[in-house]
């Protein structure tokens, strides 16, 4: 399958999603700080991976679009809402080429919308018994209570790490966060959830375990790269927000490790000061000391390490299966992960 078939085939599951999106957002006051907004940041597109990851592997299975449509809801909602309380978190100013919420309106109307929409992410959830029976829709609840407890822990660990300007972190400690933070929730748990679906919880999910771990950091990994190299016009973010922010990257990590005393000195300093106060011209600075000392270039070849092992595990387990344009659209989306520019 070619990059332009996957991109709209992901188009297409990403609008069946957010048409379902709307009819989860009630129409009642208050409308103008709250319901209004909830569609703020789907209606912005994005690149629909958990919706079209979940819906494809749904299909793959033998299961049809219709069934895994609850699913997809919810995880995009839940994805969006992480999004927003991310974007508070990290004092980002643009998602998506647009403002944060937070920037927009204010941090409490930005969590307070986050908050909202999560707790909408749980009623598609009950509306799945009408499609799929109690015995697989409870299944699929414990599956988003289990991602959403690993996101938050993954979350935490970065955050804290932020906070007390850890600099003794090694790639395995950044891997274990990923693991936690992005894999579960972007795509071991819509490939499980997908597979649950089509299979009607006749497969063992954890299957999918390995697959999802190496294509969630591979994808991780790329994007951590993409905000450092990436075209700012294509990447919708501000290009080195992640340097600003403080974020232990795979390459700010790298270059803890090998950087100068002295220079570890400088780039802990200017992490000790709070983030709007950063210079721009610092965070050059520490950007050319990741080029000089091959943080970039060894994060890039980590991710396509990463993306060949996920395309390994993809042929493992989806080679018994009937050939067809979602399985390919699964393994598009891995070879796709490192070889996007933005």
């Amino acid at each position: 399958m070619d990059t332009a078939l996957m991109k709209s085939m992901l188009a297409d599951y990403g609008a069946h999603t957010l048409n379902g999106i709307q009819r989860y957002i009630p129409d009642k006051e208050p409308k103008t700080y709250l319901y209004n907004l909830i569609s703020e940041y789907p209606n912005r597109g994005g690149k629909g991976f958990r919706p079209g990851l979940c819906i494809a592997a749904c299909k793959a299975f033998g299961g049809k679009e219709e069934e895994a449509s609850h699913s997809a809801v919810c995880l995009e909602l839940l994805h969006n809402a992480f999004l927003i309380h991310d974007d508070v978190e990290d004092e980002s100013f643009f998602r998506r080429n647009k403002p944060t919420l937070h920037e927009s309106t204010n941090a409490a109307i930005a969590i307070n919308v986050g908050d909202a929409m999560q707790v909408l992410g749980l009623y598609p959830l009950f509306k799945n018994r009408e499609v799929l029976g109690d015995k697989v829709a409870m299944q699929i609840f414990l599956e988003v209570q289990h991602m959403v407890t690993e996101s938050v822990e993954g979350q935490a660990m970065e955050l804290g790490w932020r906070k007390d300007n850890t600099s003794t972190l090694t790639e395995a400690d950044y891997l274990r966060m990923i693991l936690k933070k992005t894999c579960w929730y972007t795509c071991i748990h819509p490939l499980r959830i997908g597979a649950i679906i089509g299979t009607k919880g006749k497969i063992n999910p954890e299957k999918f375990d390995r697959l999802g771990y190496f294509m969630g950091t591979s994808f991780q990994i790329q994007d951590d790269v993409l905000n450092l190299v990436a075209d700012g016009e294509k990447y919708g973010k501000e290009i080195g927000g992640d340097i600003l922010e403080g974020k232990r990257t795979l390459m700010l990590i790298h270059l803890m490790e090998h950087c100068s005393p002295n220079e570890l000195a400088g780039i802990l300093q200017f992490l000790s000061i709070p983030i709007k106060q950063r210079q721009q011209a610092k965070a050059h600075e520490i950007l050319e000391m990741m080029h000089a000392y091959g943080s970039i270039e060894h994060a890039a070849n980590t991710a396509r390490y990463l993306a060949g092992a996920a395309l390994k595990e993809f042929y493992t387990i989806f080679s018994r299966l009937p050939d067809s344009e979602d399985k390919s659209l699964i393994e598009t989306i891995i070879i796709y992960m490192i070889n996007r520019e933005y």
